[in-house]
């Protein structure tokens, strides 16, 4: 039977389950800033279930420390050092002010 008459199969890939990114003797805190920072972009923002491979339970808790977290000030709202250090390159096309007559 040549090559190119035989039916296509599938490859066979070994399937294999990946971690689960909390483990069972996590704690989900609001104090708890190592488990906390890894759900997080550089932006500060929240990723999302897909992204983290979390239960939505897990989801909901996660998000509430991380929101107790910023209103205890122990969170930024936003990582704005970025943004800053770009402003910082952008030189200013505006002269000073000056009043009119």
């Amino acid at each position: 039977m040549d090559k190119s008459k035989k039916p296509f199969r599938k490859s066979k890939r070994s399937f294999r389950r990946r971690l689960p990114p909390i483990g069972s003797g996590d704690q989900i805190d609001y104090r708890n800033m190592s488990l906390i920072s890894r759900f997080l972009s550089e932006q500060g923002k929240i990723l999302s279930r897909r992204t983290n491979r979390l239960t939505l339970k897990q989801q909901r808790l996660i998000t509430l420390a991380i929101k107790q977290a910023r209103i205890l000030s122990l969170l930024p709202f936003r990582n704005t050092e970025r943004q800053l250090d770009r402003m910082e390159l952008i030189p200013r096309t505006t002269g000073p002010i000056t009043k009119n007559k």
